[in-house]
């Protein structure tokens, strides 16, 4: 997804990046193969690590292998040129090979080949999204999570900042070529011939390449090659993709993770400065948005805008999937959720406003599948049981297909058939937090439906 700010940031790490990291329980060799999770980190494909994500807790709770897994960022993932042809999204494929790597190796570790759970976050969802309409990724997993991020997820204009462009997490491989041919350009390349160009190019040093404006101009993976014969969203639109059983979900107040960013430099502290972002977003039908999401019938204007992009950008975009997918296959195993926890703690670094809350915003369910990411306080005791939970459902899920065990709250699975408020899984601490809810109508996705998600 996009990383409001990142253009100013620092940009550091090591383009010798390709390893993985394996977690296990001891003994490392049981009787019979334990289920592998293989995470794929978010970081909008121009950040993060594998091994930001202890997963010791996942892996000794669920008697689970998990991999943590990098790849290639911004331009040393995601660059095309004429010269380099139809080459697949360098990231992309680095993710396959680690895939590859787990089905031949899991064994050594204790774990199931054959149970291969690919589980991703932000940008690793839509890394997930892919892989599932790859045909290049065909048996190199048997089951799939999405968090917070959908194939059919898309920001209008203006939803990180006034006039900031919309923002769709693919691109057609003509489009990321015509914007490597200018790089190019900009870097001293200028051969006649393509050849010339590349060779040129990979003679450019690491720094020289890795500039913040080139990191973010290479961080939507191109469609029209091997690896991603079509857009993921008109792929499964299309039926094209692998049966395998899914979990996929959002978090109750995701934009405000983004919108909290960019408070300092784009304040919302009006009516009339709501009404001018839902114009700049939605144009014609900015009127009907601000019927439906008030500035009066929220504590702020900006928490007013973060619901509206919440809603319209990843709660509908993704229950809209979850219902393509179960028309084409409906029988098979999908269910969906909600994180909802009210107050999770706040990750480490975020910006503080009193009038701003994050809620449960973008990433704010990490904490309760991985210890290692820093918050600004620990969980509650109630959260720790929330935090079980999550763990036993996610790695439930890799072992069997289905994420009900023994004395778990009930899941139910989605269908293509019947009214389209079918529940998801509400994720929260305490009594009655973890129960079936109605995100469709909460959302407000039939209203979205209608005006449409293009900005």
């Amino acid at each position: 997804m996009p990383a409001p700010g990142a253009a100013t940031g620092v940009v550091s790490g090591s383009e010798d990046c390709l390893y993985l990291n394996v977690t296990m329980p001891t003994p490392a060799r049981p009787a019979a193969g334990r289920p592998v999770l293989v995470w794929l980190h978010g970081g909008a494909f121009l950040g993060g690590s594998g091994s930001d994500y202890d997963a010791g807790g996942l892996a000794v709770r669920g008697e689970a292998v998990v991999v943590t897994v990098n790849y290639r960022l911004g331009i040393f993932g995601y660059f095309g040129h004429p010269g380099l042809g139809s080459a697949p999204p360098f990231g992309l494929a680095d993710q396959q090979a680690a895939l590859r790597w787990v089905r031949a190796n899991a064994e050594h570790f204790g774990g199931d080949p054959d149970r291969v759970t690919l589980v991703g976050e932000s940008a690793g969802a839509l890394g997930t999204c892919a892989h599932l309409t790859s045909p290049t990724a065909a048996g190199l997993f048997q089951r799939a999570v999405l968090q917070s991020g959908s194939c059919a997820m898309s920001f209008p204009r203006g939803a990180l900042g006034p006039a900031s462009p919309a923002y769709e997490p693919f691109a057609a491989q003509h489009d990321v070529q015509t914007a490597g041919a200018l790089a190019a350009r900009r870097l001293g390349c200028t051969a006649e011939r393509d050849e010339e160009v590349v060779a040129c190019l990979r003679g450019q040093s690491t720094e020289r390449l890795a500039t913040a404006e080139q990191m973010q101009s290479f961080n939507r993976p191109a469609y029209g090659n091997r690896l991603l014969p079509m857009a993921p969203r008109k792929a499964l639109e299309a039926g094209r993709f692998h049966r395998v059983p899914l979990i996929q979900g959002t978090n109750r107040d995701e934009m405000r993770l983004f919108v909290g960013l960019s408070l300092a430099a784009f304040p919302i502290r009006t009516r009339d400065e709501y009404r001018a972002r839902l114009t700049d977003a939605f144009g014609s039908a900015a009127p009907a948005v601000e019927a439906r999401y008030p500035a009066a019938g929220h504590p702020t204007p900006a928490l007013a805008w973060a619901a509206a992009l919440t809603d319209r950008s990843l709660t509908c975009t993704t229950l809209a999937t979850g219902r393509t997918i179960a028309a084409h296959a409906p029988d098979l195993p999908l269910y969906g959720y909600e994180f909802g926890e009210p107050e999770p703690p706040v990750p480490a670094g975020l910006p503080r406003n009193l009038d701003f809350p994050y809620g449960a915003a973008h990433g704010f369910e990490l904490p309760f599948l991985f210890s290692s990411v820093a918050t600004e306080r620990p969980l509650t005791a109630p959260q720790r049981a929330l935090s079980d939970r999550m763990m036993d459902y996610w790695t439930d899920f890799a072992r069997t297909g289905s994420p009900n065990g023994p004395d778990a709250p009930f899941w139910p699975v989605l269908r293509s058939a019947g009214p389209r408020d079918q529940p998801v899984q509400s994720l929260a601490a305490g009594p009655g937090g973890v129960r079936p809810v109605d995100a469709d109508t909460a959302h407000h996705c039939p209203f979205w439906d209608a005006v449409g998600t293009t900005g």
